[in-house]
């Protein structure tokens, strides 16, 4: 059968113009011939290949569809999306960012964009007196009755990314930023990199499945390694991660091409070898024997906070953790909450979109736990998972939590343009590669500015809120100052949509609540429902 004329068109024509131009008696049109034989050359490999049905009926012509598909996310972001649309995070609330960042003016015209009387729309509640002596900072210490070296936390500290998802630049720039403001910085479960401690920030460092910077050659924990990290005194917390929101329950597999001298020397494994972060942790398979393994952390590190880290999953488990806590007499001394909404540098689709609990519901189930179980008073409680603004915070502190952190909201202060390439090492502005020609244009001085003064006016911010709530300080913030609407015509309190349980009413009478049948199903001896 003879090829259509779609196929052999645009060759037949490109062939053409190539012999016109090649006889063509004025020698400037000659120069022609600079781009037409390219154009000839990729039409006939296009014409002539058989791995794609629409580059080999289409010659050149189909390109242009891979080219709009690249250009697509910036087109969208830039020309098509309103104010308020965009995923993860609009133009307005990016451009909140952008502005803290840059220390330009962050105020909005002719009042609010949404349409207040939708189920987007959810406010706090104000008062006639406004509080305007109120403490222009507040602080989290945290670590319990074990804790021989609490640390004084800052309400919004820097979310877990690792050296390797980021660039050392990015890294740079982060904790610099967190040095100038006094405020904490997050390994991410890669370990710490010359990067982390190139300018003294405070660090929390998180351990994940994989046990990067303190492994055994087979993968496993060594406790000696461990030690020698933790009484480091840049190191200020430690936080064991069981499970992020973007992608809970998920291992992972970093191929021995990304695995760099620099990246192998931060997760101590060997360069160019597959690295494999299992599912789940080898140290503990109990609630129990996670307590057990806190306590030897506690001690290894001299003392200092330690934390755990998860996107809330099966609500029976976390009272299992807590059932534990009280069988043992040893408990983290904070909690973090991180949202199905919390982002990654790569995950399965089905994971971001299906699996794991939102913040919100995820920071009522763990507040109740604690508070339900007499526990809140010395473990803190973290939230993370899309927080951006003071407003955000003040979200957060009026279900429960004592402190927050955020990842994208801080590479938007380095200047992340959310287009999306996080995880083909190909990001434009340099924050989510490992070319270092793509890092050529983060400046580490002018970045990290950036991230201390967005972190600084974010928490001005939350003050202001405060300030207008007529409260003292942020912890004051409770669920029925919050309303949420449920319809056109109707809004309810946030503690008539979600129960928020009395101190003690888990451990007096677990039937009598909401919780009763998840209270039967945990023990601490075991993450599976007992019944």
């Amino acid at each position: 059968m003879a090829p259509t004329a779609p196929r052999y068109l645009v060759p037949l024509i490109l062939l053409l113009v190539v012999a016109g131009l090649a006889i063509a008696p004025w020698p400037t049109l000659r120069w022609g011939l600079v781009l037409a034989l390219p154009l000839l050359g990729i039409a006939l490999r296009d014409f002539f290949q058989r791995s794609h049905t629409l580059r080999r009926n289409y010659p050149l012509v189909a390109r242009i569809r891979w080219m709009m598909e690249d250009l697509r996310p910036f087109m969208q972001s830039y020309i098509i999306e309103d104010d308020l649309e965009g995923r993860p995070f609009s133009h307005e609330e990016r451009s909140l960012v952008y502005a803290r960042a840059k220390g330009e003016l962050d105020a909005h015209p002719m009042g609010t964009e949404y349409d207040v009387y939708s189920e987007e729309y959810e406010w706090l509640g104000h008062s006639m007196v406004p509080n305007v002596d109120a403490p222009l900072e507040w602080r989290k210490t945290i670590g319990g009755p074990e804790t021989a070296q609490p640390y004084d936390s800052s309400l919004l500290n820097i979310s877990a990314m690792s050296f390797g998802s980021l660039s050392a630049k990015a890294i740079e720039a982060l904790n610099k930023g967190a040095a100038a403001g006094n405020f904490a910085h997050n390994t991410g479960e890669g370990g710490i990199s010359r990067y982390h401690r190139s300018h003294g920030g405070d660090l929390i460092w998180e351990i994940g499945s994989g046990y990067f910077g303190c492994r055994t050659k087979n993968g496993g924990f060594d406790p000696d390694r461990f030690a020698d990290q933790a009484q480091d005194q840049q190191v200020k917390m430690v936080e064991i991660k069981l499970s992020q929101g973007a992608k809970p329950g998920h291992g992972g597999v970093l191929p021995g091409a990304k695995v760099t001298a620099e990246i192998a020397e931060a997760r101590g494994v060997d360069p160019g070898r597959d690295v494999i972060s299992p599912a789940a942790h080898s140290t503990f398979s109990t609630p129990l024997e996670m307590m057990e393994w806190i306590g030897q952390l506690r001690r290894l590190s001299g003392g200092k906070p330690i934390g755990i880290k998860f996107c809330v999953g099966q609500v029976h488990e976390v009272f299992a953790i807590g059932k534990a806590m009280r069988a043992t007499g040893i408990a983290p001394d904070y909690i973090v909450v991180d949202g199905a909404e919390g982002g990654t540098g790569a995950a399965p689709l089905e994971l971001s979109n299906n699996v794991g609990m939102p913040l919100r519901e995820g920071l009522v189930v763990v507040r109740n736990m604690l508070v339900g179980m007499n526990l809140k008073d010395h473990i803190a409680l973290g939230a993370s998972g899309k927080v951006h603004s003071g407003a955000g915070l003040a979200i957060s502190f009026a279900i429960g939590a004592d402190f927050c952190n955020a990842a994208r909201a801080f590479m938007f202060s380095l200047g992340c343009v959310q287009s999306m390439r996080c995880h083909t090492g190909e990001c434009p502005t340099g924050i989510a590669t490992q070319k270092e020609w793509r890092q050529q244009g983060l400046d580490v001085d002018k970045k990290a500015e950036r991230v201390t003064r967005f972190q600084r006016q974010t928490l001005h911010s939350l003050r202001e809120i405060v300030v207008a709530m007529g409260h003292d300080s942020p912890w004051h913030i409770r669920a029925e100052d919050m309303r949420e609407r449920l319809d056109g015509a109707r809004a309810c309190q946030l503690d008539d949509i979600h129960d928020f349980l009395e101190p003690g009413v888990l451990l007096d009478d677990p039937e009598g609540t909401r919780y009763a049948r998840s209270w039967r199903q945990a023990r601490a001896d075991t993450f599976r429902k007992a019944i």
